[in-house]
């Protein structure tokens, strides 16, 4: 009787833990969900949703949309892909209009900013996030994040060893004031300038902008990479706000051309989120678990040559928009405007 009654209790209390693992969860409790099944009751949730919508400005989207879709079959990705602008301002437009459409969302850290202020965002947590430092998260309530910072890219010198020498390399922005340097340097037409501009000021003060326009430094038509192309022919000896990661790809095809980091590192940083009231919300927390974790991460880095928050590459990043409102940000932005004109103006 003493061993029936046991048996009883098992089954009763494995039964009970059985219906608790199952049970149907708001999509608030599944983004915070933690247990040890969590990829189990997400993948489950998503077979039934069957499908993802995910908005992104990454270019990359197939490669990784073909990832997500082999490592859990039955769940397919329907992709939005527009610059960051563009994506923020169709989600804004589709909840003013009660419409939600998309689940997921992947861009660039100030449009995720605007879409967290017009609270667009949903509180998620992950056991990847653990990996994370803390200004690579944005975060939310105890143990959920609105962003996960996932990749990065980093602005530094951009220089031709050919025509720069090693003597004359800058390692933090004093040096580039060196008259070696002068009527050599150049920065490109997109946002990197800008956000250099926003290093530099932060590292040695609004006076050492009105210095280095001495140096005469011409910006041109084109962007980072534009300009790397014209590092790599020797048209251009050397870019004071170039991205690491085209150096690399430029060098590792015996390019002579190499990345030095300053004292500050800008970095632009593309985070995951999942938005509120997402129509398939089991979807779009396994597409951020994806990701943030290990498989993701891999092919962000080792694939696309991005940046890892979650490596130390020995120098110090700095995210421009961090601790600011969306507001903020483009008020210093269009101050950077008015500095990079008054650098490179002749």
């Amino acid at each position: 009787m003493i061993l029936l009654l046991s048996a009883l209790v098992i089954f009763s209390s494995s039964t009970i833990s059985s219906a608790q693992d199952t049970r149907a969860r708001t999509a608030a409790e599944l983004a915070r969900y933690a247990g040890a099944d969590r990829e189990r009751v997400l993948y489950q949730g998503a077979q039934k949703e069957a499908k993802l919508v995910w908005y992104t400005t990454l270019t990359m989207h197939k490669e990784i949309t073909k990832a997500f879709e082999a490592r859990f079959k039955g769940v397919s990705v329907e992709v939005y892909r527009a610059p960051g602008a563009t994506v923020a301002t169709k989600l804004i437009q589709e909840a003013q209009a009660k419409r939600t459409i998309a689940d997921a969302i992947e861009s660039p850290f100030p449009t995720l900013m605007l879409l967290r202020e017009n609270n667009l965002l949903m509180p998620f947590s992950s056991p990847h996030l653990a990996s994370y430092p803390d200004n690579a998260k944005d975060n939310a309530a105890p143990d959920a994040v609105y962003t996960a910072l996932y990749r990065e890219s980093y602005t530094g010198i951009v220089y031709n060893s050919k025509l720069i020498r090693e003597s004359e390399v800058p390692k933090k922005f004093d040096d580039l004031l060196k008259p070696a340097l002068k009527g050599k340097m150049g920065v490109p037409n997109a946002e990197s300038a800008l956000r250099g501009i926003g290093a530099m000021v932060a590292a040695r003060g609004e006076g050492f902008i009105k210095n280095l326009a001495a140096q005469n430094i011409k910006q041109f038509s084109m962007g980072a990479l534009g300009l790397t192309d014209a590092i790599v022919s020797g048209e251009l000896p050397l870019m004071i706000t170039g991205f690491k990661s085209n150096a690399d790809l430029a060098s590792s095809k015996g390019a002579p051309v190499a990345w030095q980091p300053m004292e500050l590192v800008v970095t632009n940083a593309g985070g995951a989120s999942v938005l509120m009231n997402a129509p398939h919300p089991h979807a779009a927390l396994l597409f951020a678990d994806f990701l943030i974790g290990p498989e993701g991460q891999k092919m962000m880095t080792e694939q696309f040559g991005y940046g890892s928050a979650a490596k130390d590459y020995g120098f110090k990043r700095w995210y421009p928009e961090r601790g600011l409102s969306h507001r903020q940000y483009e008020e210093l932005t269009e101050k950077w405007q008015k500095q990079l004109s008054e650098l490179t103006r002749k």
